[in-house]
């Protein structure tokens, strides 16, 4: 049960917000921060807009999956570590099992209506495009924070790259210290997840050690599963920007030696992306599908715990020291100018791809505003929204470009 005096949850209420959200998110990264937004802080009021805003900053800056980051921070600071752990399992857990379902039997599976998947994407616009308006209203109220986002979103459109949207932020956390020194408050804000430091910088070291063992123990050994780890593993500790960038990465280690073929693993990433959640779960299906003994539900599985380990490990080690930042005033003053970028990167994403990749015609525009008519003025769930425009978008003809 919640207790609204103390802001906490039982980890099983943690879950089931969370695995209602792994059933219906659809739309990538962005649009995953979007329905954040729209239940834990619209819906629910389980963190403030700036809190939010701050959780998101931080995941911006780790390397990861940023949107599945922030889910295990709200799930740490609803119910501690088992919250943390119910809200990766409920978000991640339905794109995962149906991924290493696919991989075990895609010779015999048909794919998703493509009128179905399209409208998924057309949905995708409706989620940003309401996020986008309230995340802008409250964290970019004057002129000063409308053109730090618009440089940084202008910078990404122009030049659009996991690490240039990293250096987006650093310069606004730069600007932002020059430009808003004095009108950073200084009262105290809610820890967003507290936690003791000695342990927070435990887990850092872990996410460390095993970065650095595991290539060694694996190359010793020449354990199968052992490799397999370490592939993962290094996937979701270096890579920064999300699932689309880990694809080079993931693909120069598994195709080369066999685990999979080029076919197999381009027909992994597509179905990836039509189903909700992170798309970090691709990792579940070249697990499944991997060729040798690891080959198998136990592959899907040890391969998706292995890329999801490392986000664990940085979001909950850096939260308590992100903590102490945020409340100093000049950090304050720098996080500002950091909150006005996140806002722009979010703008750059949902102009692309978000925009590119569903509005291409007449009729999808429609169907979009539609949507978001759905969402801003009659105030349904996010969820029912999503099923009802796939569904739409199913029976009724729609310019697909």
């Amino acid at each position: 049960m919640s207790d609204a005096a103390t802001g906490r949850d039982s980890a099983w209420t943690v879950f089931l917000v969370f695995l209602r959200l792994g059933l219906t998110s659809f739309g990538g990264p962005v649009a995953h921060l979007s329905y954040f937004r729209e239940e834990f802080v619209g819906r629910r009021g389980w963190l403030a807009e700036r809190s939010y805003a701050d959780l998101v900053a931080l995941c911006q800056f780790l390397p990861g999956p940023a949107s599945s980051q922030v889910g295990i921070g709200i799930g740490y600071a609803r119910a501690g570590f088992h919250g943390a752990l119910a809200a990766w399992a409920g978000f991640t857990f339905p794109s995962a099992l149906a991924m290493i379902l696919f991989a075990l039997g895609m010779q015999n599976w048909g794919g998703i209506p493509h009128g179905a998947l399209h409208g998924l994407k057309v949905v995708a616009v409706a989620v940003v495009a309401q996020a986008l308006w309230g995340m802008m209203r409250n964290l970019c109220p004057r002129l000063t924070h409308k053109a730090l986002m618009l440089a940084a979103a202008l910078f990404l459109l122009a030049l659009p790259s996991a690490w240039n949207q990293f250096l987006a932020i650093l310069a606004a956390a730069l600007a932002g210290r020059w430009l808003f020194a004095g009108q950073a408050d200084a009262e105290p804000l809610p820890a967003l997840a507290p936690m003791n430091r000695s342990v927070a910088l435990g887990l850092l070291v872990v996410c460390a050690l095993l970065l650095a063992s595991l290539p060694v123990l694996a190359s010793a050994s020449g354990n199968a599963t052992l490799a397999m780890i370490d592939v993962f593993y290094r996937a979701g500790a270096l890579v920064f920007g999300g699932g689309h960038v880990m694809l080079p990465l993931l693909q120069a280690e598994v195709v080369p030696p066999g685990w999979v073929d080029n076919d197999t693993f381009l027909a992994g990433y597509g179905a990836a992306q039509a189903l909700p959640g992170p798309l970090f779960t691709f990792a579940a299906f070249l697990g499944a599908a991997a060729s040798g003994p690891t080959g198998s539900w136990v592959g899907g599985m040890v391969a998706l715990a292995a890329i999801f380990v490392p986000a664990f490990l940085l979001v909950l080690g850096a939260l308590p020291f992100w903590d102490r930042l945020r409340t100093n005033r000049s950090a304050r003053a720098a996080l500002t100018g950091v909150n006005a970028a996140v806002v722009g990167v979010l703008l750059a994403a949902f102009c692309d791809p978000v925009w590119t990749s569903a509005i291409h015609g007449p009729a999808d525009l429609a169907l979009a505003m539609l949507a978001l008519l759905a969402l801003g003025r009659f105030k349904l769930p996010p969820w029912l929204v999503v099923i009802a425009t796939a569904a739409l978008a199913s029976v009724v003809p729609v310019v697909l470009g």
